[in-house]
């Protein structure tokens, strides 16, 4: 069996979702160390005045897993949908998901971060991407030790038979130990991704998964992993 585990980003980039695509359960591993200025709370989108951040405030307190961190003020909701809508309204397929937008920001009030960014991968996967993976936390298999064993004693008891990772975690993954194992580990390449059609002439691609939904709709996988074939 593929797996993959990362953590939870707010609404990541296209590379974010090829990697769920490539595996057959994606874990999300967010009982570690929060990490300010990350992914974990912000994200970039295209506007008409340049590529911009949406950042969720969450506090300065880097005492905590990301599994703890609160959104105490739920006034930045109304915030990011505004951002969203006067950014994307004339984008070609804003007017088939602001019903989606519309419930994730105005109709829903959100305690926990992981709980938003989750949900958020999670709904745009299945629903609009069509990717069959299943998802799973980190704290439903046995694990012990931290960073490398921790994470392939958790492989090991999700039954994994192929990891793939990203290029990141060459800092600290001993690739021997995952031979030993039995486990094969893969490195995902985010090298080659087509440009796909966007406003303004942003030619900045590195953005919210948000952009090219919105811009490209159900043609959305191709820019990901279609072209690939």
């Amino acid at each position: 069996m593929k797996v993959a585990v990362l953590q939870s980003n707010y609404i990541p980039w296209r590379g974010y979702f090829d990697i769920i695509h490539d595996v057959e359960l994606f874990i999300f591993h967010d009982d570690l160390q929060y990490t300010k200025n990350d992914w974990r709370n912000r994200n970039k989108i295209v506007t008409e005045g340049g590529t911009k951040w949406l950042s969720i405030p969450v506090g300065t307190d880097e005492h905590r897993l990301i599994l703890d961190v609160k959104m105490k003020d739920p006034s930045w909701q109304k915030k990011h949908f505004d951002m969203l809508k006067a950014s994307y309204r004339k984008a070609p397929f804003f007017e088939k998901f602001e019903p989606f937008l519309e419930h994730v920001y105005l109709g829903k009030k959100w305690e926990y971060l992981y709980e938003l960014d989750r949900y958020l991968i999670e709904t745009v996967s299945r629903e609009h991407l069509g990717i069959a993976t299943k998802f799973a936390d980190s704290r439903d298999f046995d694990f012990r030790g931290v960073k490398h064993e921790k994470l392939l004693t958790m492989l090991q008891s999700a039954g994994a038979t192929t990891y793939v990772s990203g290029p990141a975690a060459k800092d600290y993954i001993r690739a021997e130990d995952y031979e030993k194992a039995g486990i094969e580990l893969t490195w995902k390449d985010y090298s080659g991704y087509p440009d796909y059609p966007q406003q303004f002439g942003a030619g900045d691609y590195a953005v919210s998964i948000l952009d090219l939904i919105l811009n490209t709709g159900d043609e959305a996988p191709y820019y990901i992993w279609g072209w690939r074939a």
